[in-house]
């Protein structure tokens, strides 16, 4: 790999932080979907590969979908970026996007035709959020819409990483799903909000982050009611796998350390005090995904004990 294509790899889509929570976020789906329609085995090495194969170019997508979008702002006021300062070109970018979903459709193809469907519904949704739906300037104004609107990106994802295991086996869509789907969805306001939360010096001039929108307090108190509404959701498609009190347990425990964690960021607030959040978003997802999906399976494949 060209020199800097590394470089771009290491500074805006790190594989070593990011993909262990991608495998995650994949493999748990089929897991579970798999669980919840009664299917107590190991997925099918196929529709493992697709999912995580997928999942992972989707979360490329959504790096290149920003760096299109915010190619102006970042010229101005992140110049320190790879694209603005040169490193790769938004053209090249383009190019890999376009390799991206051309490996996606193959996937597709190859493991069940039907997943072309879905997988062309989740690029359109990803293309209108690159274009930041028409309205950029209206929902600029409006950082609550903007975010949920985005993060609507997530259950499409995760919809189809579900697909890779029941569409594949040609099921019916499995009773409950719906509150997998919606684990995605305020899990990802947990990451959006917990990757914005920054110090007083640590704010940049012209980047918007949730502690410079919503104050400190109000970024931190956000991000704490994402996690509990992702936690309550995560305890509903637990229950409908028999999962439950082991599930709510262990993220009950990771809540009250994202309390602790908060109450010192607004007692104590130094530079970079604001990564330790960020750094447990990504662990709080990580930990979610797999007490729901692999965790459970490995279980019941043990007999329950």
């Amino acid at each position: 790999m060209p020199n800097r294509w590394w470089t771009y790899q290491r500074e805006r889509f790190p594989l070593l932080a990011h993909g262990p929570v991608i495998v995650a976020f994949a493999f748990s789906a089929i897991c579970y979907s798999s669980v919840l329609r009664g299917r107590i085995a190991l997925p099918p090495p196929a529709s493992a590969f697709v999912a995580i194969g997928s999942a992972f170019l989707f979360f490329l997508q959504l790096r290149l979908a920003d760096e299109f979008k915010d190619f102006e702002e970042d010229a101005k006021f992140r110049p320190y970026r790879p694209v603005p300062r040169g490193v790769v070109k938004l053209r090249e970018l383009g190019w890999v996007w376009a390799a991206s979903c051309a490996v996606q459709l193959a996937l597709a193809v190859w493991l069940r035709p039907a997943l072309v469907i879905l997988l062309t519904a989740t690029w359109l949704y990803l293309l209108l959020m690159s274009k930041e739906f028409f309205v950029k300037d209206w929902l600029k104004r409006r950082p609550f819409t903007y975010m949920w609107s985005h993060m609507l990106i997530m259950p499409l994802i995760d919809f189809y990483t579900t697909a890779c295991d029941w569409l594949a086996a040609q099921v019916p869509l499995p009773a409950g799903l719906q509150w997998f789907l919606l684990v995605s969805f305020f899990n990802g306001m947990v990451v959006e909000i917990g990757r914005k939360i920054r110090s007083p010096e640590d704010e940049e001039r012209g980047v918007e982050t949730y502690s410079s929108l919503w104050g400190r307090r109000g970024a931190v108190l956000a991000w704490l009611t994402a996690m509990t509404a992702t936690a309550a959701m995560a305890g509903l498609a637990a229950q409908r796998i028999a999962f439950a009190r082991l599930a709510l347990a262990v993220l009950g425990m990771m809540l009250l350390v994202a309390a602790a964690m908060g109450a010192k960021f607004l007692i104590h607030p130094r530079k970079g005090s604001g990564r330790p959040i960020e750094i447990l978003s990504g662990l709080w997802s990580l930990i979610l995904y797999l007490v729901l999906g692999v965790v459970p399976l490995v279980h019941f494949l043990r007999g329950g004990l």
